[in-house]
C-alpha cells in the first residue's frame, strides 16, 4: 500500500488516482496542520460583536451576503448551509470519484487559506483511510460558487448527516462514521462554506477521465496496428521523417508506437509489392489523429494538476504579519476545468470516430483487401460482425452529441448574484460517458482486427500485433459462426479497461509511449 502525505508538497495526479482507487493511505504533514491552526486562530478574532461584516464568517451567503448573522447563530448558519445546499439528484458519483473529491477537498483546506480548524481536513483523511465514502448525487452543480450541491452532500457526512457507504452498505452518515470508529464534528464559523466552495467535484471527475484516457491513447495505437495488418496496410506513412516534418509531440509518439507495433511483420512482407500506393485516412493518418488527442490530454493534465493544488474557497484568508485578511474573489469558478473537460470529451470522441472507420474497412468487402463480408467465413448464413459495426456507429454518433461543449452555456442563479457559471461538472460527467463509449468502440475494433488476423492465416503478423491477438484469443475464440457478440464485446472491453491488453503487448515489445510525463507541480 502506497503512502501519500498531504500538505508538504504539491499533489500529483498519480497520487490522486492511487487514493481514488484505494491503493494509498493518506497522512497529513504536521507543519501543514500547524499552519491551518495558526490561521484559524486569527480568523477567530473576526467573530467579535463589533467586527465588520465578513462574507462567509458572519454574513449570509450568495444573494444574502449583506445579511448580518448574530454571533450566537454562526455555528447553526454553517449547518443550515449544508442542509439547504444538499439538493443533488440522480445516481451517485462512482466511488473513486467521490474518494477523489474528498482528497482534493482536504488538500485545499490544508493550504490554509480556507480558515478552518485542523479537525476538518483530518476527518476527511480519516474517512478516506477507514473506507467511509459519502453518497453524492451527480447532478445539481452549475460549476460556479463551487460545486455547491455535490460538496454539500459530501460535507453532511462530516457532521453525521447525509449518507455514506461503509463496507459495501449505504448508511446514515452518523452510523457510517460510528462503524469506522469516527466521530462527527460540530462546525464552527466559516467551515461549512469552506467545505462546499470549490471545484472538487468537476476536478475529481475530470481527473479520473484523464486516467482512463491515457490508457485509451495507447490502446487506440494497438487496435489501429492490428487493423492495419488485417487490411494489408503499409507502415510507410509512419516514417520518422514524415513526423519530423510536422513535429507535434503527440503525433511523434503515436507514430513511434505504430512503428514498433508493426515491426518485422511477415504479413506485411507478403504484400509489399501489391501496387497499392496509399491507405485510407483512417489507417494512414493514425499518428495525426491519435497524436492530436495525446496533445489535448497533455494540456488537460497541466490544467487539472494546477486545479488539484489551487485554493478555490471564498473568501480566502491571507496572513499579514500577526493578522489575517479575508479577501472575496472568484477562484471557485470552474471555467478552466470546464474547458479542459469539454476538450477531453472532444479529443476522446475522435479516437472512437476514426476507430469506427477502421471497423468499416474491415467488415466491408469492397474495402477490406479480400476479407470475407463482415469477417464471417460463411457469410450469408452468418452475419458476422455486421451489427457490431452498427453498435460502434451508434456509440460514435452519441459521442458527437455529448461532445457539444457544456462550457459555452451559462444560466444565472442566486437572484442573479451568480450571473455567469461554467457548467464544468456537466462537462466532466459528459467526458466520463464519452470515455466509456470509446472503450466499447476500441473493443469492437480489436475483435474485428483479431478476426481479420485469423482470416490471414497461415501468415503471421508483427510481434506486437500477435501479442494483442493472443491476449484477445485467450478469452474470446474466433468467430466461426454467429453467436452472441455482446459477451465478446464485454470481455474485450474489460481487457482494455484493466490494462491487460496493453501489458501483454508491452511484455512482448517493451513499453509503449504514453503521454508526456505528468506534471508534478
Amino acid at each position: 500500500m502506497q503512502r501519500l502525505t498531504l500538505g508538504n508538497e504539491r499533489l500529483a495526479l498519480s497520487g490522486l488516482w492511487a487514493v481514488a482507487h484505494g491503493r494509498a493511505v493518506v497522512e497529513i504533514d504536521a507543519a501543514a496542520l500547524e499552519r491551518v491552526r495558526r490561521i484559524r486562530e486569527r480568523i477567530e478574532s473576526l467573530l467579535t460583536a463589533d467586527a465588520p461584516n465578513t462574507y462567509g464568517v458572519n454574513t449570509g451567503f450568495g444573494a444574502l451576503a449583506e445579511v448580518r448573522i448574530p454571533a450566537a447563530d454562526l455555528a447553526r448558519l454553517q449547518v443550515n448551509l449544508l442542509r439547504s445546499h444538499a439538493t443533488g439528484v440522480g445516481e451517485p458519483f462512482p466511488t473513486p470519484v467521490a474518494r477523489a473529491m474528498m482528497l482534493l477537498r482536504a488538500n485545499v483546506l490544508l493550504i490554509g487559506t480556507s480558515g478552518v480548524r485542523p479537525e476538518v481536513p483530518q476527518l476527511l483523511v480519516d474517512m478516506l483511510n477507514r473506507g467511509v465514502c459519502p453518497v453524492i448525487p451527480q447532478k445539481g452543480s452549475v460549476g460556479a460558487s463551487g460545486d455547491l450541491a455535490p460538496l454539500a452532500h459530501l460535507a453532511l457526512v462530516l457532521i453525521g448527516e447525509g449518507e455514506a457507504t461503509y463496507e459495501g452498505t449505504v448508511l446514515p452518515g452518523d452510523q457510517a462514521l460510528a462503524r469506522a470508529g469516527l466521530t462527527p464534528i460540530r462546525l464552527a464559523a466559516k467551515e461549512g462554506l469552506a467545505l462546499i466552495n470549490g471545484t472538487q467535484a468537476m476536478t475529481a471527475d475530470a481527473a479520473l477521465v484523464l486516467e482512463r484516457a491515457q490508457q485509451l491513447a495507447v490502446v487506440a495505437d494497438i487496435a489501429g496496428a492490428m487493423s492495419l495488418e488485417a487490411l494489408k496496410g503499409t507502415v510507410k506513412a509512419f516514417d520518422e521523417r514524415i513526423q519530423a516534418a510536422r513535429p507535434h509531440p503527440g503525433q511523434g509518439r503515436s507514430a513511434r508506437n505504430l512503428r514498433r507495433l508493426l515491426a518485422d511483420s511477415p504479413l506485411a512482407v507478403s504484400h509489399k509489392d501489391c501496387g497499392k500506393v496509399q491507405d485510407p485516412y483512417s489507417l494512414r493518418c493514425m499518428p495525426q489523429v491519435h497524436g492530436a488527442t495525446r496533445d489535448v490530454l497533455d494540456f488537460c493534465a497541466q490544467v487539472l494538476t494546477r486545479e488539484c493544488n489551487a485554493a478555490t474557497d471564498n473568501p480566502l484568508a491571507f496572513e499579514i504579519g500577526d493578522d489575517v485578511e479575508l479577501l472575496s474573489g472568484g477562484n471557485f469558478h470552474g471555467q478552466p476545468v470546464a474547458f479542459a473537460s469539454d476538450f477531453l470529451a472532444i479529443s476522446l470522441a475522435e479516437l472512437a470516430n476514426i476507430s469506427e472507420r477502421r471497423i468499416e474497412q474491415l467488415v466491408n468487402p469492397a474495402l477490406s483487401s479480400g476479407l470475407p463480408p463482415f469477417l464471417s467465413p460463411d457469410s450469408g448464413l452468418n452475419s458476422g460482425f455486421m451489427i457490431a459495426q452498427v453498435t460502434a456507429a451508434a456509440l460514435v454518433s452519441e459521442n458527437k452529441v455529448l461532445a457539444h461543449p457544456a462550457s459555452v452555456d451559462s444560466i444565472p442563479s442566486s437572484a442573479n448574484r451568480e450571473d455567469h457559471v461554467s457548467m464544468g461538472t456537466i462537462a466532466a460527467r459528459k467526458a466520463r460517458t464519452v470515455t466509456e463509449h470509446v472503450e466499447y468502440v476500441l473493443a469492437i475494433e480489436l475483435l474485428c482486427g483479431a478476426q481479420g488476423i485469423d482470416l490471414r492465416r497461415p501468415l503471421r503478423s508483427s510481434t506486437g500485433v500477435e501479442a494483442a491477438w493472443a491476449m484477445i484469443r485467450s478469452i474470446v475464440p474466433p468467430l466461426a459462426e454467429d453467436r452472441i457478440l455482446h459477451r465478446d464485446i464485454a470481455a474485450v472491453t474489460a481487457l482494455v479497461r484493466d490494462g491487460r491488453l496493453q501489458h501483454a503487448v508491452e511484455a512482448a515489445i517493451g513499453p509503449l509511449d504514453a503521454l508526456s510525463p505528468l506534471p508534478e507541480i
